[in-house]
């Protein structure tokens, strides 16, 4: 079959030390604190604060936070304080659409700042954009959700209102397969998914790519994630003679999966996306969970030079939590609105307009700026320009970045 092109290495995740305009100084206090007076924009946050991803959402909410801060002891955009209101959706697309329509009805929101689930975002997405009302996206990976249901054959952006920092599915998939196949050295594969958006739309464009490299599919196999006995795919697994395990879906689930696989005698690494990749995924799949993979948006955000500031900044902050897997790209989010405003703020002789939503929305898609994860701009579709992966390997009971770089097909 058609050898696609190999996944190009990245020969420095950042080139320099970058000064950034979105990290100045900060004094790390929690709290919307900035200029006395003048006008108060709410930036919304939706995430799930509570359950089984709450160390994801937890990471997400804390790192706008952390942006609102920064942009209010800079003064940033004169006249204007920033604060947050942090929805919690509990990974749950109904508990989403709730919370979009919250923030739309509160006039100070002029933008939100999540979610986490592709499939939660659905069901956001023509709230939000009926209200002109600006969403951008630290975690989103759903090709559909910018380009459209049938993106493969026809690229259509749906929502104007809609953007994202996290690159998308129909990179991290093939990426993946990139590394097992060609790196790794895999050429027999047990798909999993869990049926929902995330999930199911990364398994699919893993499996297309592996099988476009040489791959076989030794089986498939969908999961109802509210249930923690994967014994009868671990069995099948096992007796399917796979070399390896790709899994779409998130961590509470891959834990249990992986573990449950070993223990059927398959002793052979789970692979998955940024869904898995949370040091909880480590401690539920337990020891045996050394050498399985997981590929995330982005770079080690802890050897970019351009998040140095941030990092140190969360940490000096208190912080209970971990920023996590997307915190540089929450921070990026909240940025990119706060340029935004400012944008429209400064057009219009430093005040906001009556028609703020609208005209915050229309900027963002010319916002551009250095980032804490880099360059960050949006393409027609509202889809990030910075579409740099990485694969992660469990090494000695951690998460350690093995290979960083882009894939071309």
């Amino acid at each position: 079959m058609r050898q696609r092109s190999l996944i190009a290495i990245t020969a420095a995740l950042a080139a320099g030390a970058l000064t950034l305009t979105a990290c100045g100084s900060r004094s790390g206090d929690k709290g919307s604190s900035g200029s006395s007076g003048g006008t108060t924009v709410t930036i919304g946050v939706d995430a799930p604060l509570t359950g089984d991803l709450s160390a994801l959402g937890l990471g997400i909410k804390n790192s706008v936070d952390l942006a609102v801060n920064t942009a209010n002891k800079q003064n940033y955009v004169k006249g204007v304080t920033f604060k947050i209101e942090a929805l919690d959706d509990q990974a749950q697309p109904s508990s989403g659409q709730q919370n979009a329509t919250k923030l739309v009805a509160d006039n100070s929101v002029l933008g939100a700042v999540g979610p986490l689930n592709s499939s939660v975002a659905e069901s956001m997405q023509k709230v939000f954009d009926d209200a002109k009302l600006v969403e951008v996206s630290p975690a989103n990976t759903n090709p559909a959700l910018t380009q459209g249901t049938n993106w493969q054959k026809t690229k259509a952006r749906p929502y104007k209102s809609y953007y994202r920092t996290a690159t998308t599915d129909a990179i991290q998939g093939p990426f993946a397969a990139q590394y097992v196949y060609n790196t790794a050295k895999k050429k027999k594969v047990f798909v999993i998914d869990d049926k929902k958006t995330y999930g199911a739309g990364l398994a699919a464009t893993f499996t297309e790519e592996f099988k476009k490299l040489g791959g076989q599919v030794a089986g498939t196999e969908h999961i109802n994630p509210d249930t923690k006995d994967f014994s009868a795919v671990a069995t099948k697994v096992k007796n399917s003679g796979a070399e390896v395990v790709y899994y779409g879906g998130e961590y509470p689930q891959a834990g249990p999966l992986s573990k449950q696989i070993k223990a059927a005698g398959a002793k052979i690494p789970v692979v998955g996306g940024d869904g898995m990749f949370d040091p909880t995924f480590i401690k539920l799949a337990g020891s045996d969970s050394t050498g399985d993979l997981a590929t995330s948006v982005g770079a080690p955000v802890e050897k970019l030079d351009s998040a140095k500031q941030f990092v140190a900044n969360y940490k000096a902050a208190g912080y209970k939590e971990d920023y996590a897997a997307y915190g540089g790209y929450s921070y990026d989010s909240a940025w990119a609105i706060i340029e935004a405003v400012k944008k429209v703020v400064d057009d219009n002789g430093g005040k906001l307009p009556s028609d703020a939503r609208a005209k915050v929305t229309a900027a963002m898609q010319n916002v551009s700026f250095d980032g804490v994860t880099g360059k960050v701009s949006f393409d027609e579709y509202g889809d990030a320009t910075n579409k740099q992966l990485t694969v992660y390997a469990v090494q000695n009971g951690a998460w350690k970045s093995v290979q960083s770089g882009t894939y071309t097909g």
